[in-house]
């Protein structure tokens, strides 16, 4: 069938992205579904930093690559002796498929899963096939086995989760990226305890999400750390004790047993390790260039008894966490709509970009 779709062709051009234009919006050849596979009409999509590292190339995918990794749409199909049930039903999808067969998955979360990270890499769905092509009929690659940059995608049926339609889809959109990282980051890796503090390093779109699951858990008192001032406005206005600066919060001594960094930032991971109390917990949710590198004092780590935990997807299991939070959106504790910065059209996405660098918002929504 035929889809629009957002086609990263190039890497390393110069900004502003708006002028040099190296998202091409452009028509576009999408196979059936296969086995296992889906066809998923796109409702909305979200502007994430992961998808700001393929364009500025800090991480490195094959091109042409259909972006866009934080979405939600309708089923519309499903592949041969799929489960017809699906057709119609609200989904998130998130952007590491889970084999549910590998070691990894059998980790609770805690390791992504071996095939679906391989898969991720080479830009193909779970089972390796490709469904994009050019006008020409050259292949384009999936990004992260969701492409959802484009009116349609086929997705793998484990690449996604239903929700229940009064879920909206901007919100639903969220809960695959933004909230799932961050708010993982907090309660499957941090687990803060009743009564005690939690420090998010990084008010982006996946540290502000950490930031309103931590209130919405309700261990204790949240602090929100970021160089931008709008942000620690913004945290202030969502519920946070207490925002600063990096050397604000340096300066004023916090620390706490729980610290989260969602910057992607060498300098913010080691902000977040300053600010780890003793028998603390440092965790660091967000991607760094490759060739990032931070400076940590091993003896802070011993005689401070600290802990520095990598998580991905916020250690998180989607089948299980996405309905959590959406049910904790329900019941109007996490308000996820705080998040959406403004909405935009699938056209202006490299000036989207632009924004998203810039550092002053936090999502903006793409709605088909």
């Amino acid at each position: 069938m035929k889809i629009t779709g957002a086609v990263l062709t190039e890497t390393g051009r110069s900004g502003p992205w708006a002028d040099s234009r190296p998202i091409t919006v452009m028509d576009l050849e999408l196979d059936e579904p296969g086995p296992d596979e889906l066809l998923v009409r796109i409702e909305a999509a979200g502007l994430c930093h992961s998808d700001l590292s393929v364009v500025d190339g800090n991480r490195v995918r094959p091109l042409p690559m259909l972006l866009g990794h934080e979405a939600c749409g309708r089923v519309e199909g499903v592949g041969p002796g799929g489960d017809e049930g699906m057709v119609g039903r609200r989904v998130v999808m998130t952007f590491l498929p889970r084999c549910g067969e590998c070691a990894a998955c059998a980790t609770d979360g805690l390791v992504p899963c071996t095939p679906g990270s391989a898969a991720n890499n080479a830009g193909t769905l779970l089972n390796g096939d490709r469904r994009l092509h050019a006008a020409d009929g050259s292949d384009v690659h999936h990004h992260v086995g969701v492409s959802g940059f484009a009116t349609h995608a086929v997705v793998d049926r484990r690449s996604v989760v239903p929700v229940e339609d009064d879920v909206p889809p901007a919100i639903a959109a969220v809960l695959g990226c933004a909230v799932l990282t961050g708010g993982g980051a907090v309660l499957n890796a941090g687990r803060p305890e009743p009564g005690q503090t939690t420090i998010v390093v990084g008010l982006g779109g996946v540290g502000m999400s950490a930031l309103l699951v931590a209130l919405a858990h309700g261990a204790g008192p949240v602090v929100g750390v970021d160089a931008v001032p709008e942000k620690l406005d913004r945290a202030r206005e969502l519920g946070a004790v207490q925002a600063w600066t990096p050397a604000e919060a340096v300066e004023h001594g916090v620390d706490a047993p729980v610290v989260v960094e969602a910057a992607g930032n060498a300098r913010a991971f080691e902000t977040a390790l300053a600010l780890t109390g003793v028998g603390g917990r440092t965790v660091t949710v967000g991607l760094p260039s490759p060739d990032a590198r931070a400076s940590v004092s091993p003896l802070a780590l011993v005689a401070g008894a600290r802990t520095v935990v990598g998580s991905y997807l916020g250690t998180s299991v989607p089948s299980r966490d996405v309905p959590t939070y959406a049910q904790m959106w329900r019941e109007g504790r996490l308000p996820v709509e705080e998040l959406v910065t403004s909405r935009i059209a699938l056209d202006a996405i490299n000036a989207g970009m632009d924004d998203l660098a810039g550092g002053t918002v936090l999502r903006q929504i793409i709605e088909m």
